[in-house]
C-alpha cells in the first residue's frame, strides 16, 4: 500500500504539472462550432445558461472571499438565475469588486482556460475545475443547485479520469469556447431586459448605487471584458 501511495503521487503531480499536447486544429475548430450551436439557438441556451450561471454565481463568491467578505450561501434555480448572498460592509470596495464579478466571470474564467490550453496545460485545467466545483457546491443552498454543481463537476472527473489524452483536449477546448461565447450574452440579455424596463435591481444597478457611475457604464464594461476575453481568448486557442 505504501509503495503504490509512493508511486501514485508523483505520478499524479507529474500529470498535473506537466504539459499534454493539444488536439489538432480540426478539433479546435469542431468544439468551436459546438459551443456555437449550444450558445446560439435560444431552447438549447436556456438550458445551457445554467453553467454560466455557476461560474457568474461562483465569481461572486470567489471575490466575496478574496475580499474579506463572509460568503453565507449561493442558490442556483430553475430559470436560470441565482443568488450570493454575503455579509459585510453594504459599500466599498469590496462590496463593487463582488457585485462587478457575476457578469464578467464566465468570460474571465474562459480566458484563463485559455491561457492554460495555449501552455499546454489540459490536465491541470480540467482538476482546477472540478476543485472550483467542489468547493462551490459547499455553499450552495438549495437542491437545484446542489443538483447541477453535482452534475457539472461529475461530468469533469469522468472526463479526468477514465477519458483519454484525446477526448480530455476536446472536452476542455469545447468548455472554454463555451464560457468564452457564453459570456458574451449575458450582457446583451441584460441590456435587453432594462431596455424594456426590468432587471431593475440587476448586477450593474447595484453599481451604479454603490458608486453613483450609471449603470449604462457597467454594462459597457461587462460587454469589454465579454467581448475583449472572447477574442483575446479565441486567438490562443486558434493559435494565432
Amino acid at each position: 500500500m505504501d509503495s503504490n501511495t509512493t508511486t501514485a503521487l508523483p505520478d499524479l503531480w507529474g500529470r498535473l504539472s506537466g504539459t499534454q499536447p493539444g488536439p489538432d486544429l480540426w478539433v479546435v475548430l469542431a468544439t468551436l462550432a459546438a459551443a456555437l450551436a449550444v450558445v446560439a439557438p435560444h431552447p438549447v441556451w436556456r438550458v445551457a445558461r445554467n453553467a454560466i450561471t455557476i461560474a457568474h454565481e461562483g465569481g461572486h463568491g470567489l471575490i466575496a472571499l478574496v475580499t474579506g467578505r463572509k460568503l453565507t450561501g449561493i442558490r442556483l434555480h430553475s430559470d436560470t438565475s441565482g443568488l450570493t448572498v454575503s455579509r459585510g460592509k453594504p459599500y466599498g470596495l469590496g462590496m463593487i469588486l463582488t457585485a462587478a464579478a457575476g457578469y464578467t466571470a464566465p468570460s474571465l474564467l474562459g480566458l484563463g482556460g485559455a491561457a492554460l490550453l495555449a501552455a499546454g496545460r489540459i490536465t491541470l485545467l480540467l482538476w482546477v475545475a472540478t476543485a472550483l466545483l467542489l468547493a462551490m457546491l459547499v455553499m450552495i443552498r438549495n437542491a437545484y443547485g446542489a443538483l447541477t454543481v453535482v452534475l457539472t463537476g461529475g461530468a469533469f472527473l469522468l472526463v479526468s479520469w477514465l477519458a483519454g489524452p484525446q477526448v480530455q483536449a476536446a472536452f476542455a477546448y469545447a468548455v472554454v469556447w463555451f464560457l468564452l461565447l457564453g459570456g458574451v450574452r449575458p450582457p446583451f440579455e441584460l441590456q435587453a431586459k432594462r431596455r424594456r424596463g426590468g432587471a431593475g435591481d440587476s448586477d450593474a444597478d447595484q453599481l451604479s448605487r454603490l458608486t453613483h457611475v450609471p449603470a449604462g457604464l457597467w454594462l459597457f464594461l461587462f460587454h469589454a471584458v465579454s467581448l475583449c476575453s472572447l477574442m483575446g481568448g479565441g486567438q490562443w486557442l486558434l493559435r494565432l
